[in-house]
């Protein structure tokens, strides 16, 4: 099969999000991913692994981790979501994406396997439905690092925990970031449902690491914590963040990180906002777990790891005159990060805001937290079904027209240039409210700012 044929099948198929939990048709189960994984020869339980779940920072706590150990010689796998151009990008192995032919061997692969467990039916071990998008996703990349023979891969969570179809792995060490509210209707209207969850990736006698700030979600956390009979370090308690330096340029943030013995980090963060400072923290307390479970990273890999982190849309500055930042910010708790980033160290100069969001997010919210700071703000849509019209955005954003004014342009890299070309050098422009909205510019910057000839990168819709 070829690769545009394994991606065209791939999107074609249904995903979780489709049905809310509350749904008497729920799909939303660990059964589909167990046949697989059983039909496959539980690739889940070849290599030891890192599994991360939260609201915002899990996935550049699980980008920080995987550098550092590769920093450490370790040969990883990386598994996320969701991807910003190309599907390649969720699974990465020794920092690089599946080559397009790998990959289309790997749902060839699978393919096999599904028509198989299909024909079989449920009564005798088999499949009583075709797994889902991210489903499928998740079985090519447990395939794919087992068969790479790696020494270790690291999982980000798709939405939730609990019945994540990540979660028939079990990690040497669980990591929870930031809890928050996101995807409500699914995991719950209440801090504490949302962190159950999330908490379910907890398993017996598992080494977590938690970043959890919210005191109704920690509650849950330690609960699961004991009723699991696990270890649990907790960075607030047991890491002290001495010194913090935070810039608008990646390559002058700076941050000095004391360990529970003693030991001090002198750590640079190139992933921009205070908050990325406070996951660099996670992913150092995940990796000195490992360290202790007698994996070889040393001090001076978390070090070279966090530094050489690369993680695209998350406050990615992409030019410097004008500064252009290139955002994925899409529920509230990420948008206040994103508030106290602007004005921290954009104060002062004219702030053009290329906004665009899908409508099932708290629109209302983040526009009411951001409009407020711009100059001028430019609405467009990224290309998603679950797209909200510039239009209807507008509309609802009347009440916050900030003083140069609102444009709507549908297009997301016109939008982009409305704002390059009407700004002046020293201004910023900011483009936020979606992970689609920055995938779809990134493709745009990174293909040398041509509007591009089809309709989009070709992606499903699961979070964002």
């Amino acid at each position: 099969m070829r690769y545009e044929e394994a991606v065209r099948s791939l999107l074609a198929l249904g995903r979780e999000l489709a049905v809310p939990r509350h749904a008497r048709t729920q799909k939303f189960d660990l059964d589909n991913i167990r046949a697989l994984a059983a039909a496959m020869g539980h690739p889940e339980r070849r290599l030891p692994c890192a599994h991360i779940a939260g609201t915002n920072g899990k996935g550049s706590v699980a980008a920080m981790l995987d550098a550092i150990l590769r920093a450490a010689g370790l040969r990883t796998g990386l598994y996320t979501s969701p991807h910003l151009v190309r599907i390649n990008e969720r699974i990465l192995i020794e920092g690089r994406e599946l080559p397009d032919a790998e990959f289309a061997a790997a749902f060839t692969r699978l393919r096999a396997v599904i028509e198989s467990l299909l024909a079989r039916g449920p009564e005798a071990g088999g499949l009583r439905a075709h797994p889902s998008y991210f489903e499928c996703l998740t079985a090519m990349a447990l395939d794919c690092f087992a068969r790479a023979g790696l020494d270790f891969a690291v999982y980000e969570v798709g939405m939730g925990g609990r019945l994540d179809a990540t979660n028939i792995v079990t990690p040497e060490v669980a990591v929870l970031t930031q809890i928050d509210f996101d995807h409500e209707d699914y995991l719950g209207h209440t801090l504490a449902a949302i962190a159950a969850e999330k908490a379910g990736i907890i398993k017996p006698g598992a080494w977590v690491v938690s970043a959890v700030e919210r005191p109704e979600a920690r509650a849950v956390v330690v609960e699961r914590v004991a009723a699991m009979g696990a270890r649990l370090v907790e960075i607030d308690a047991a890491y002290q963040i001495e010194m913090v330096a935070t810039a608008a340029d990646p390559a002058l943030q700076r941050a000095t990180v004391r360990a529970p013995d003693g030991t001090r980090y002198e750590l640079a963060v190139p992933l921009l906002g205070q908050y990325q400072v406070r996951n660099a923290v996670t992913a150092l307390a995940a990796a000195r777990l490992l360290a202790e479970r007698g994996f070889p990273v040393t001090d001076d890999a978390i070090v070279r790891g966090i530094a050489a982190v690369r993680w695209p849309g998350r406050l990615q500055r992409v030019c410097s005159s004008p500064a252009v930042y290139i955002d994925g910010t899409h529920n509230p708790a990420g948008a206040r990060e994103l508030v106290a980033f602007c004005r921290e160290h954009l104060a002062g100069r004219r702030l053009w805001l290329v906004y665009g969001a899908m409508r099932d997010k708290a629109v209302d919210e983040i526009t009411g937290l951001l409009f407020p700071l711009a100059w001028r703000v430019v609405l467009t849509a990224p290309r998603q079904p679950r797209a909200i019209s510039p239009e209807v955005l507008a509309a609802m954003t009347r009440h916050l027209e900030p003083p140069g004014g609102m444009a709507v342009v549908a297009r997301p890299e016109e939008a982009l240039e409305c704002a390059l070309g009407e700004s002046a050098a020293d201004d910023v422009v900011l483009a936020t409210g979606s992970l689609y909205l920055a995938g779809d510019l990134l493709a745009h910057w990174s293909g040398g700012r041509e509007a591009p000839a089809v309709p989009a990168p070709l992606r499903n819709a699961e979070d964002g």
